[in-house]
Order: structure tokens, then sequence, then C-alpha cells
């Protein structure tokens, strides 16, 4: 047993100075200091007898400074100051949505939070979620549903991160993966695989695009623009008049639309500029909009133009891969042309690092030919006999 003495951190007596008890001891090899007490408030008499006691729980294999913090901890809940896992994970989904764009995104936390982790830990003090509660809740799901699991795993770490900080739980997380749950799970890669969106032949959509044109309504008009630009679903669905410049031909994406987070300039085709001229008027915002007033297209109206035309085999997000496909197989576009074209980033950080244009002029050639292609119907390949016309 020690009596600390240490200089006042009080700016109203900083000459004075603050005296305490403690008791120091050693468990496992490692030593550790735990309080008893400010002094006078604690006399010597009543400091020793709290020594006392720290040493009998020593002797019964108790950890004085874990039984502290269980008991500080208890206290908390009973006064209602700990949070519970459902707490934590409200909070932190309301600190961190500001920042995320999509509100379904938001949705999809909430959603898997509660309907898969509620039931089972939700409703406990967040400090009491250890390992075999985790396993409890992602393990069912690994080998069936792995990336809905991986991502619970990742979500319910974020969360204990999070608590962690706030100080309303200590220790390690319990979901980390490197080190700690990749020695109990096998790798999603092993067990899962990947579905890719199904797409449509690139040799195809010359025909494709002659159905599509023929179908009238907003949503179709949304399909093709969609193609000819290669552009994501909600970049399309959310695209206001403001962000393009027909006489540049060019459209604007703002960052906040955009996954990368970044501003995308995307070059018009003559294909897409008549496109957007002939849907201009039918509303001041959205370029193409939904039949509530001020909104625009929902999420599902493309599906159904698919749908309607007989098509449900194939995605919209597919014809970005159909594009992708074409670029590679007929063209001699570099890589990195048709990457930007689909506002990917470089996947080589040093590359990326020290690329500052975003090469528009190379991507409109590019948007060009791929308009013209999707204006072409598709010919049959014609079969030659390898001895036809040899004598």
């Amino acid at each position: 047993m020690y009596l600390q003495v240490r200089k006042s951190t009080s700016k109203k007596s900083p000459d004075s100075v603050n005296k305490s008890w403690a008791f120091r001891y050693v468990r496992h090899d490692k030593q550790t200091w735990i309080g008893l007490g400010p002094y006078p408030d604690i006399s010597l008499a009543e400091a020793r007898e709290l020594a006392t006691q720290q040493r009998k729980k020593l002797l019964q294999g108790i950890d004085p400074l874990t039984d502290k913090r269980a008991r500080q901890r208890d206290a908390r809940v009973a006064r209602g100051n700990m949070l519970s896992f459902a707490d934590c994970a409200e909070r932190y989904i309301e600190s961190q949505a500001p920042g995320w764009s999509n509100p379904k995104h938001i949705d999809q936390w909430r959603n898997t939070l509660k309907n898969v982790a509620g039931p089972i830990f939700g409703h406990l003090p967040v400090d009491q979620i250890d390992t075999a509660l985790v396993m409890r809740c992602i393990e069912p799901l690994w080998t069936t549903k792995t990336e809905t699991a991986s991502r619970l795993r990742g979500r319910i770490e974020s969360v204990l991160d999070w608590a962690t900080v706030r100080g309303y739980r200590g220790g390690d997380n319990p979901a980390r993966w490197r080190g700690h749950l990749d020695k109990l799970l096998p790798r999603s890669s092993l067990v899962a695989r990947v579905k890719h969106h199904a797409a449509l032949p690139y040799t195809e959509v010359g025909k494709f695009m002659q159905q599509l044109r023929a179908d009238s309504g907003v949503a179709s008009r949304a399909l093709e623009f969609t193609i000819l630009t290669a552009a994501r679903t909600n970049e399309v669905l959310q695209a206001e008049w403001s962000e393009f410049d027909l006489d540049l031909k060019t459209w604007f994406v703002p960052a906040e639309r955009m996954k990368s987070k970044r501003e995308h300039r995307v070059p018009l085709s003559d294909a897409a500029v008549s496109l957007l001229k002939a849907v201009d008027g039918r509303s001041q915002r959205y370029v193409f909009p939904g039949h509530k007033r001020g909104s625009h297209l929902s999420s599902v109206a493309m599906l159904q133009v698919l749908k309607r035309l007989e098509r449900i085999d194939i995605t919209v997000h597919g014809f970005r891969s159909t594009f992708r496909d074409w670029c590679a197989e007929t063209t001699n576009y570099p890589a990195d042309v048709a990457e930007m074209a689909l506002a990917h980033v470089l996947r080589d950080k040093t590359e990326a690092a020290y690329r500052r244009g975003d090469l528009l002029e190379k991507r409109a050639r590019l948007m060009a030919d791929w308009a013209d292609y999707c204006s072409k119907p598709a010919t049959p390949a014609k079969v030659l006999a390898i001895r036809q016309g040899m004598g």
C-alpha cells in the first residue's frame, strides 16, 4: 500500500498537493495499481482495511481491478448511464448518417443490426458483448449468407469501436477480423460464390436498343440514357438539369452522388444529347421525373421496363459489364480509359496519386463509338468453309 502525493493541477491552488492511497499488486507477471481513495477522506486505518480486502480477493483468484470495474459498470447500469448495444448502434448510425448519401444504406445498417444482432445481444450492456456472442450472431450465416454475415460483422465491429472510444466499454473488439475471428471462421472468399449482375452480351445490344427505343415512357428513356453513358442507376435517376451543359456535351455528376465521392465528368454522345433534348420540359429539376410532383423515378422503374420487354434475365447494372466487355473485345481503347468511363477508382495507388486528368477527350471518342455501336442491329456472323474458294 502506498500514499501517492502529486502536485495539484488546479489553477486556483497551483502550489497545493493531492494525496491518495493506492494498492500495487502483481498478477500473472503483470504489475497493476488500483486506487483506494483520497487522503484524508480515507484514514490510514481505513486504507489498510481496503488493502487487506484486495489481498483477500487475490487469494481467491479474483483480480481486484477487474472486480472494481465490474462493480462500477453495475452501478452505471443501475443509474441508467450504461448503454445497451442497441442504443450504441442507433447512436453510431446517427453520427455517421450525414456522411452516407444513400438512405437505403442507412436502412440496411439499422435492419441488419436490429433483426440479426438485436435478438441475441441488442438488449445487453455494450461492455458485455464478447466473442462468444458475436459468433452466435454471425456463425450460422457464414456459410449460407456469407456476404450478409461479413457485412454484419463489420457493422458490429464499428459499433463496438464507437462504444470503446465513447467510454462505454474497454478492451479488445470481439468482432475484429484480423488476428481474432479469422482464426475461428474460414475466409469469406473460400465459402461464398461471387454473384455478378446478369448482363446482356454486347453482340445483342443493338437489337435490344431497337426494342427499347420503340418503348415509350420516361423509364425507357432513363434506361436508354443509362446504357449510352454506362452510368450507375442512382446517378441517372437523380440527375438534375443543372448538372448538364449541352453546348459542351458534358454531364457533371456531383461528388455526393458518386461512389468515389469525387465529381465525375461524363462526355455525352450525340445520341445522348438528342435524348436529353427530347425529354426536356417534363420537369424543371429532374431529367427523369417520377409520378409524384418534384420527385425523380423510383429505383425499380427501369427494372419494370426490362420486365415489360420480357428481359428479366438481365439487370440494369449489368449494362456496365456489357459496355466493358465491348471495350475489351472490339476496341483498341486502353483499359484505363474504359475504367475511367465507368468511374472506377484506379487500383494502382501510385498511378492514382500521379493521375490528375480524367481523359475526357479520349472518353468522348469512346462514348461516341459506343453510341454508334448501340445503334447498329446485330448482324449474324458469316461462317465460311475452310476449303471454300480453294482451287
